[in-house]
């Protein structure tokens, strides 16, 4: 099998020729730094063992929503079976969707995710920490139960608010707003929230709506049983098949507002009925086709740059060990995504204002401002990482920002690692190129621009000490399983 690292003929530098390989930044030109990257920086020829792997290889639980540019789970596997044993720690400060920790966790490591997403952190926490399957089959059957009790109600809401869409007298319940245990009746508690949205109210079927409405007020996003719910609720949402709730936007990420009005508008387009409650349970069977992750995971909803004291606190508040020997994973893209607009929706489900979300986290940094960023975030990790961790991150070039050719979005992989990476003591490995097919991230989001603003991601392989660099390098000729689920012994 071919090895994941390999160093094309290039030894990799020494301690003293890193020392050397400083960055060399010439006077700002216009208020930009110039940078000369030295030619002494190994390139790794990386045999992306991951691509040739099933689609949906991995544990069940990773395709619970899709989330823009995540990395497959396969790619997190390559270098956890390498630089991890069982136990061992494996960080991931920009979580997404929880890939990282997830697989982590199915690996028998303590898989552990941050990120500043409200919505993102809701799928890492429904993934590393999720309950039974008997306790999810308990949970949907109480509220079939009390749906079937409260559904008059919940229709006529629904059908004034798709007669008046967009109507400031009509007042839909907040997220967790009534409690949808056994015995208490959904509607006796009900508080009036705020209009819905125009864009929601066009998305669904009356009766579907309605019952998005009820699951929407019932689901408690803070207990772990309903957290499940909700996430597997998000990806169900809207989409091309008879698998999702809603027909409207024609892929799962959603379209923009004004798309989905003039959409209906130009064609009088009926969103057909869906049952959400047998589509979330046909969700739920696929999810479980798999045992859950025998190790519990941390998820962490905070900045990326104190990640680092977060993690070790919440590690050392479960008896853990408070130093991970393993980070994989993959910052946002320079000026590509907007994570909020496409996935307003889903936020509106969960509460969440997605012009808010976007400006929470402020997607619009240029070369610069990124590698200051970077900066701070690999000098707050250190405090969680091993003297022998490795660091691996995903980097993607950036060829298009908003149509327009990027300005220092290529190599941005190797500035990292000379002006954030280097100057706060990490080790180099290598740099890798992965080319990415057009389309394979972020297909139908831009028309004919699909795949065209990123079409090469890096992995930067880091360390925090010349043990960690070694173990990098060492490790790279493992040959790795990629049977999944994992073949274990027979029983007698």
């Amino acid at each position: 099998m071919a090895s994941l690292l390999d160093f094309d003929r290039v030894e990799p530098p020494t301690p003293a020729e890193q020392t050397h390989s400083r960055p060399r930044v010439q006077a700002p030109t216009n208020g930009q730094l110039a940078l000369q990257l030295p030619s002494e920086i190994p390139h790794l020829a990386i045999e992306p063992e991951w691509k040739s792997q099933q689609r949906l290889w991995g544990h069940s639980f990773h395709p619970m929503c899709s989330y823009l540019a995540s990395f497959p789970a396969g790619l997190a596997h390559a270098f956890i079976a390498r630089y991890t044993r069982p136990g061992d720690v494996v960080l991931d400060p920009f979580s997404g969707r929880g890939t990282t920790p997830l697989q982590a966790c199915a690996e028998g490591r303590i898989g552990v995710g941050n990120d500043l997403n409200p919505f993102a952190h809701l799928l890492t926490a429904a993934k590393v920490d999720p309950p039974s399957r008997a306790e999810i089959k308990t949970r949907l059957a109480s509220l079939r139960l009390v749906w079937a009790g409260a559904a008059g109600q919940w229709d006529r809401l629904a059908d004034a608010a798709v007669a008046a869409p967009g109507s400031e007298a009509i007042l839909v319940p907040g997220p967790g707003s009534t409690l949808g245990a056994p015995g208490q009746s959904a509607g006796t508690s009900v508080r009036p929230d705020a209009p819905l949205p125009i864009e929601v109210a066009l998305a669904f079927h009356p009766r579907t709506l309605a019952q998005v409405l009820f699951l929407r007020s019932s689901l408690d996003a803070d207990d772990r049983i309903d957290r499940f719910l909700l996430a597997t609720l998000t990806g169900i949402l809207h989409g091309k098949s008879g698998s999702y709730l809603s027909a409207v936007m024609p892929n799962t990420f959603s379209m923009a507002p004004r798309y989905v009005r003039d959409f209906v508008s130009r064609t009088d387009f009926h969103s057909p009925e869906r049952d959400a409650f047998t589509l979330l349970e046909d969700k739920v069977r696929r999810l479980y086709r798999q045992p859950v992750p025998a190790t519990r995971g941390i998820a962490l909803l905070g900045d990326a740059r104190d990640a680092g004291v977060r993690f070790r606190e919440s590690l050392r508040a479960r008896g853990l060990p408070e130093r991970a020997r393993l980070v994989v994973t993959s910052p946002p893209y320079l000026r590509v995504v907007k994570y909020g607009y496409y996935n307003w929706l889903r936020l509106w489900l969960l509460g969440y204002d997605a012009s808010a979300i976007d400006d929470l986290l402020d997607d619009a940094h240029h070369r610069d401002a990124y590698l200051v960023f970077m900066r701070e975030v690999l000098r707050g990790l250190r405090t969680a990482l091993a003297d022998d961790a490795v660091v691996a991150i995903v980097i993607g070039d950036v060829e298009l920002d908003r149509g327009r050719p990027a300005n220092g979005g290529i190599g941005l992989a190797e500035s990292v690692w000379e002006l954030a990476a280097a100057p706060e003591g990490y080790r180099l490995a290598g740099v890798a190129i992965d080319d990415i097919a057009a389309g394979r991230k972020m297909t139908k989001l831009w028309g004919d621009e699909a795949g065209q603003a990123t079409k090469l991601e890096r992995i930067l392989l880091l360390s925090t000490g010349e043990g960690g660099r070694r173990r990098a390098i060492n490790g790279a000729s493992l040959p790795i399983d990629w049977d999944w689920p994992p073949k274990t012994p027979r029983r007698l």
